[in-house]
């Protein structure tokens, strides 16, 4: 049951994520990206990593007077390979990628068994694929998904050629998240060279107030008990109060760890719209993942929902905004940081650093961020006092953030303009495609902005209980749930028709 999306970096960049950055995760992914190494902690199928490769890629698909070109990572498996087998393409996604799943995940027993030829592509702007000198706004205007589709779509053309491939020749996409979102738009924009796309924890639909997604994450806390949900609700409560005291907000220095003492912000309100989030975004990470890569009877398994509800229902730990604290404590030393950061000022200051060595940018939160603001949106958004999370962080908090990182014209009728380009280019959840599986986990607050029931024969979806987010590309386990288990093998069974077809 080991959950976390779609390529993320190599060790070091997860030893490093533990060290610096804003916080570990951040616009409903993880810093560096939502998905990581696909062994689990396994033992590699290989003693040797694939080595790094490079693609001359176009910098701009749809200005032909433009003819830069830049080096675009891969990498390649050619172990399984047999004449006449199909190929496998892996899509990067908003972090960097690792040679870690030429050799694992779910999909390296499919490529073994049909003899499959598989590559990695890496997303532009994210890892070592940088087509620019630096970040500026001016240069990430070369930075979308459909600039990203149409790379994919060069680099299929020039493997055909590299390997002699067949002109019938089978290609099969996969992807999980954001790349599970590009598996199915590239099926759907360039059908003449993929037959076929693995599309898993993909949200189809771009929607600037994302507020289901929080929904999503009350009831899986609910699965546990209602008493976790009306704790964590009352926690938050107890925060607003807190708030309005000089003891209290003292109080609030020591229980939850500031790096900077909440009353020099109490009249910033960017700065308490921050502080809210980031306690609510604990729980986005534990639900999004949760049971993400944990072993039976393993010390250091990172948190799942039984974890911080058990914490969060325990009175013997204290009122629920203690038990909210101990959350919140536990979070921070299992990421590596020593405070919790909030200050708005200070996130600006990472976030408006151009450098390709500045921390946002080596994670992808400054790309990941740029991309929220000029196509998806899909802000997490908590507007309403009745809210498990209360009424802190609206729409309008995370538009502000478009504007002061990027400039005062990416402001609300710029996000609604692009998002309504984006749902129209690619038909949001009501696009027609074929030779496209969706797969979704019933904890995943992403499945609320994918495809969760099939509307005709030629668009399966697979919905798992009780799994979160891109669970069935991980390596299976022999705890894994027995749905997730049953998944695997109906995605399997659709591949197989795919090549047969």
């Amino acid at each position: 049951m080991r959950l976390k999306f779609c390529l993320n970096c190599v060790i070091l960049l997860s030893v490093m994520q533990t060290s610096f950055g804003w916080r570990q995760f951040w616009k409903g992914r993880r810093t560096g990206g939502n998905v990581r190494v696909a062994t689990a902690g396994n033992v590699p199928r290989f003693w040797f990593a694939p080595i790094t490769e490079w693609f001359d890629q176009l910098l701009d698909h749809f200005n032909t007077t433009n003819t830069a070109t830049w080096k675009q990572r891969f990498y390649t498996n050619n172990a399984y390979y047999k004449p006449e087998g199909p190929v496998f393409l892996m899509i990067g996604g908003e972090g960097a990628a690792t040679s870690d799943w030429m050799t694992d995940g779910a999909w390296v027993p499919y490529a073994k068994e049909h003899k499959a030829l598989c590559f990695l592509l890496e997303h532009r702007f994210y890892g070592l694929s940088q087509p620019t000198e630096d970040l500026s706004t001016e240069n990430l205007v070369y930075l979308s998904s459909e600039q990203a589709l149409a790379d994919l779509a060069y680099f299929i053309i020039a493997m055909k050629k590299k390997f002699n491939l067949n002109h019938d020749t089978k290609w099969i996409a996969f992807g999980g998240s954001y790349p599970g979102s590009l598996a199915a738009w590239l099926r759907l924009k360039y059908p003449h060279l993929v037959h076929g796309s693995i599309s898993s924890s993909g949200p189809l639909q771009a929607k600037a107030d994302f507020k289901e997604y929080f929904e999503v994450v009350k009831d899986s806390l609910g699965s546990h008990s209602d008493d976790c949900v009306t704790a964590v609700r009352k926690s938050i409560q107890q925060v607003e109060i807190l708030l309005k005291h000089r003891i209290g907000r003292t109080s609030l220095n020591d229980k939850f760890e500031l790096c900077d003492p909440v009353e020099n912000s109490i009249e910033n309100p960017l700065d308490l719209s921050t502080l809210f989030e980031s306690l609510a975004s604990n729980f986005a990470r534990v639900v999004q993942y949760n049971d993400d890569f944990r072993h039976d009877n393993a010390e250091n398994d990172p948190m799942d929902i039984d974890d911080v509800c058990r914490i969060m229902v325990n009175s013997t730990i204290g009122t629920p905004v203690d038990r909210l604290a101990e959350v919140n404590r536990l979070l921070l030393m299992e990421s590596g940081y020593t405070c919790l950061e909030y200050k708005y000022d200070k996130m600006l200051d990472e976030m408006r650093n151009t450098s390709w060595e500045g921390d946002a940018a080596y994670l992808g939160d400054r790309q990941w961020t740029y991309q929220t603001c000029t196509e998806f949106g899909f802000y997490q958004t908590s507007g309403d006092k009745s809210l498990l999370f209360g009424n802190r962080f609206p729409l309008e908090f995370f538009i502000e953030q478009c504007k002061d990182i990027f400039g005062k014209q990416f402001d609300g009728k710029f996000l609604d303009k692009a998002i309504f380009r984006c749902n129209t280019n690619y038909g949001a959840l009501d696009a027609e495609t074929t030779n496209v599986i969706y797969i979704h986990g019933s904890i995943d607050p992403w499945h609320a902005l994918g495809l969760t029931k099939a509307v005709n024969s030629q668009m399966p979806v697979i919905y798992i209980n009780g799994t979160a987010h891109c669970a069935n590309m991980y390596d299976p386990a022999d705890n894994d749930l027995p749905q997730l288990k049953a998944a695997r093998v109906e995605i399997n069974k659709f591949i197989k028709n795919l090549i047969q077809s």
